[in-house]
């Protein structure tokens, strides 16, 4: 089997197997991103916590691991603080600690534990009084830790996996915690409940709304997902009716995303896992295995129906772009012909946006990394009004798992007769943003690497093209 070409601009490790981000903080003009890691080997396991760094968000660099498996306890996933008022005690007045707040795994249970540093993430001792909650179940972990202004206390938010609920507790000093309320079921509830988050964000236009949005992802099930309303402290009231599912990524490979905390301009940006565990150990690549997704701004937005999650590519990303040619309303086939002409590329992003009649339009989009017998479409179905991204033919790599191949679909509706689509294509990961981050659809495709044409279509549809901008992408990163 022909391994895949690295991803020029997603966070890839050097070698050996990723999963989950965790302990996104930024600190000391960094921004931290730690992650679930085997540090022997290119599946899972022996987990530990890898520790990379950046300046922009764009250009990593990749630190020693930051927190080993030892003593037979696996370093399970969590989040990281600056404890900047040394609550902990555990720093000094000149240098407040960083805090790292993880799942301890063991074949009997999972606890709750913390680690800090003194040096800006370089090295970290284990605090000797851990385990700091233990509650004697084997589905209980992924701490997200956050200071609630409000209440001046540390929050923390596990998982019950198993009982699709998530518990809070509270605390002063990150050593001591107190029980304080559960969340759930609610949503989805077909898989294991894993990788809480917890943030404010405010209205667009309306600033002086703001809502809390929680999320939580699901197993085997649909990924992530959200819910709306208000936290005092102590509780969360969902806006929501218990049995309203929302999605974060209506494709089947964006998981366990986590949000920085301590942004300088006060922005909420997370990144995902773009994997899924009914194939994580066996996608075709090598040394390496795992990838993040591209850091994507969160937004809120009130619709009629309701607060909607926006997400959106961070313009950092901007600096990684070498143009390769715009095109402005022109018919379909005039501009097929000129991509036939354009260099292939398989690191790049592309910008496109239709207006179709709604008379007669049926489906229409594009379609990307074409090859031989091979192809991945992104496309826009108007009766059902869903945008989609069709895998089914992305490559003869995706023979690795009876799972992989498959047809993943958005609920998106015209915004003033008008369909807007970003994609970011690097390698073997696919993002589309439609209506400007209304959904996003996240999926990896593992197409031969001569397969990197591109072309516009249109299936019984009236559609015009208003623009089209193409990228080619520099790598972000660097690798031995």
């Amino acid at each position: 089997m022909t391994m895949i070409t690295r991803p020029a601009y997603h966070f890839t490790l050097p070698q050996n197997f990723m999963n989950d981000p965790n302990g996104l903080v930024f600190f000391k003009n960094e921004y931290h991103l730690f992650y679930q890691h085997n540090p022997f080997d290119n599946v899972w396991g022996h987990m530990s916590w890898g520790h990379a760094v950046s300046h922009g968000l764009v250009h990593w660099e990749h630190l020693p691991v930051a927190l080993y498996e030892e003593d037979d306890i696996i370093i399970f996933s969590g989040s990281a603080i600056a404890d900047h008022q040394n609550t902990s005690r555990l720093g000094s007045s000149g240098q407040p600690p960083m805090i790292a707040i993880y799942t301890g795994h063991t074949s009997e249970k999972q606890t709750q534990n913390i680690a800090y540093s003194t040096d800006c993430g370089r090295t970290w001792t284990k605090y000797k009084g851990n385990p700091l909650l233990d509650i004697g179940s084997s589905e209980f972990r992924d701490p997200k830790v956050l200071w609630h202004e409000p209440t001046r206390q540390w929050i923390m938010l596990t998982v019950l996996a198993d009982q699709h609920k998530i518990r809070f507790d509270g605390s002063l000093d990150l050593k001591r915690w107190t029980y304080l309320s559960e969340f759930g079921p609610a949503g989805s509830v077909n898989g294991l409940w894993e990788c809480p988050d917890l943030f404010l964000l405010p209205v667009e236009d309306q600033p002086e709304i703001s809502k809390w949005i929680l999320k939580v992802d699901e197993q085997n099930g649909i990924g992530a997902q959200y819910f709306t309303g208000d936290f005092d402290g102590r509780s969360f009231i969902n806006d929501a009716p218990s049995s309203s599912i929302f999605r974060v990524d209506y494709g089947n490979d964006f998981y366990a995303a986590q949000s920085w905390s301590d942004t300088p301009d006060g922005r909420r940006i997370w990144v995902g896992w773009l994997n899924n565990w009914a194939y994580a150990n066996v996608i075709p690549t090598s040394p390496w295995r795992g990838l993040f997704s591209i850091p994507r701004e969160l937004r809120l937005r009130k619709y009629p129906e309701g607060f909607g999650l926006i997400q959106q590519p961070i313009p950092e990303l901007k600096v990684l772009r070498q143009p390769i040619c715009p095109f402005t309303g022109i018919e379909l086939a005039a501009v097929n012909a000129q991509l036939a002409e354009l260099e292939p590329g398989i690191s790049q992003e592309i910008k496109a946006e239709f207006t179709l009649d709604t008379d007669t339009a049926h489906e229409f989009g594009i379609r990307i990394c074409t090859g031989d017998s091979e192809q991945t479409v992104i496309g826009y179905d108007s009766q059902a009004q869903v945008l989609f991204v069709d895998r089914r033919r992305s490559g003869d790599e995706t023979a690795f798992s009876p799972e992989f191949a498959g047809l993943h679909s958005a609920p998106l509706s015209p915004e003033q007769g008008k369909i807007a689509v970003h994609i970011f294509v690097d390698s073997c990961s696919l993002e589309v943003f439609g209506n400007n981050g209304r959904v996003v659809i996240s999926d990896l495709i593992f197409p031969d690497s001569r397969s990197a044409k591109l072309e516009l279509y249109a299936i019984g549809a009236d559609v015009q093209l208003n623009t089209l901008e193409i990228w080619q992408m520099d790598k972000g990163f660097r690798h031995a």
